[in-house]
């Protein structure tokens, strides 16, 4: 929605994947693209759910400049579902904890049911870093590279530091 006050979000697109192609593709649509450079995934600029657009830039009302702050979206700011960079990361995820042989397979499930509290600022993000820190210092750090790859675009910033330096 646009408040003239204040400003209005631009349209990002986004692949399929998580990779930004552009997030001022209504203001800037000449860098928008079909497919990305990247993995050749479809792009998008709506959620997949309600057909919100992903919101990208915020432009300011008379501020020339603006300096943007950016944190790529995992939930649909209208519906609340996940977009699908984020469903893709925590199947990834998933997948990587039942390949961690040095955890348990009851480990392994507790990792599993850490990651949509890692992704989604609850109340239990706490408890979930801290279940994470534990099971990677044991996995090694081969796992704990894979799930960075993996986990580092859809976490929250607040996450990221906290797991990932």
């Amino acid at each position: 929605m646009r408040d003239s006050r204040y400003g209005h979000y631009d349209t990002e697109q986004i692949c399929l994947n998580g990779h930004v192609i552009n997030w001022r593709a209504t203001s800037l649509p000449q860098h928008n693209q079909k497919y990305c450079a990247e993995c050749g995934r479809p792009t998008i600029s709506a959620c997949t759910n309600c057909n919100a657009p992903i919101r990208g830039y915020y432009h300011v009302s008379g501020v020339a400049g603006y300096f943007y702050n950016y944190n790529m979206p995992s939930y649909c700011h209208e519906c609340g579902k996940p977009y699908p960079w984020t469903v893709a990361s925590l199947e990834a995820a998933r997948e990587l904890a039942g390949e961690l042989k040095k955890l348990t397979a009851e480990e392994q499930e507790q990792l599993k049911e850490t990651f949509p509290d890692l992704v989604a600022n609850t109340p239990r993000t706490v408890v979930a870093e801290t279940r994470f820190k534990r099971f990677m210092k044991k996995a090694g750090p081969e796992a704990y590279d894979g799930m960075k790859a993996i986990l580092t675009n859809v976490v929250s910033e607040a996450v990221r530091k906290s797991l990932f330096g």
